[in-house]
């Protein structure tokens, strides 16, 4: 009797054991969303309390300048600020930033709900064969929902493109040689005022 009661307390030890155990280890490791920089790009922080700049993947919002930018940046922030979020996605941009699917512990994906809600586009480069992200660019189009009650946005991708060749434009113009003219100098007797000059 003695003998059965041991080995209940040690099995029940070992199922609690596993279970607290299986549990740390099938939980997502969340990173908590500590800043939005705009409406797709969010600063994250890691455990090990490393920032990481997180662009989210297959998505383009408008950019800050442009209309619709600062309400896309603001639905981001309702949507994760503070919150804790599971990364899908691993590569990193030129910039060096994450790129990747941004899921909240609920399970929203928030790069689709931009889309869905028409606060981005899909960025068609980067999201190939994307049916369903499509899907919900026309519905938000359909329904004219975000940037797309304007009749005509403009997409991020060709406002930086135009951004770029002003920029480049301007630097052109300020860099250009000055043309030198031959100044006539005065000389110096006639700067020099005499007393008849003064009536």
């Amino acid at each position: 009797m003695f003998q059965k009661l041991k080995s209940y307390k040690r099995l029940s030890l070992v199922l609690l054991i596993s279970f607290v155990f299986g549990c740390t280890q099938t939980e997502p490791d969340l990173l908590k969303v500590v800043k939005i920089k705009d409406g797709d790009t969010i600063v994250v922080l890691t455990k090990d309390n490393q920032m990481v700049t997180v662009r989210l993947a297959e998505i383009d919002c408008p950019e800050k300048s442009q209309a619709f930018g600062q309400a896309a940046k603001q639905f981001t922030s309702d949507l994760c600020f503070g919150k804790g979020v599971k990364l899908q996605g691993n590569e990193h941009d030129r910039y060096g930033r994450t790129i990747a699917l941004v899921i909240l512990e609920n399970g929203t994906n928030v790069n689709y709900e931009l889309v869905k809600n028409g606060y981005a586009w899909q960025y068609s480069q980067y999201s190939k064969n994307n049916a369903m992200l499509a899907g919900y660019q026309q519905q938000a189009q359909q329904q004219r929902l975000g940037l797309w009650r304007d009749t005509n946005p403009t997409p991020p991708w060709e406002f930086r493109k135009g951004e770029r060749e002003l920029k480049q434009t301007n630097n052109e113009n300020t860099h250009m040689p000055r043309k030198h003219r031959s100044r006539k100098r005065k000389s110096r007797r006639d700067t020099i005022i005499t007393g008849f000059d003064l009536q």
